[in-house]
């Protein structure tokens, strides 16, 4: 048996497998969001969830976790996703 890869969703503070989560990663270019789970760069996952989206955007804890400021087209990005 295949041992599934948990992750935890800095929003709700759930353990899921992986796939069931989007990676957010501070790259050099800046934040963009991770379909493939693979890119270089500080990373934070979040649920597949628009309400996670809603709450992760006013509470700004990509911005903190992070250490930058999230651009407002990585939200419109993840709202496309759902």
């Amino acid at each position: 048996m295949k041992k599934i890869p948990m992750r935890t969703c800095v929003v709700s503070r759930e353990k899921l497998p992986k796939n069931e989560l989007i990676r957010v990663v501070k790259t050099d270019d800046g934040v963009i969001v991770d379909l493939t789970g693979k890119v270089n760069g500080h990373g934070v996952y979040l649920k597949k969830d628009a309400e996670v989206f809603e709450k992760a955007k006013k509470t700004k804890i990509l911005n903190k976790l992070l250490e930058t400021t999230v651009e407002e087209s990585v939200f419109e990005e993840l709202n496309k996703l759902i």
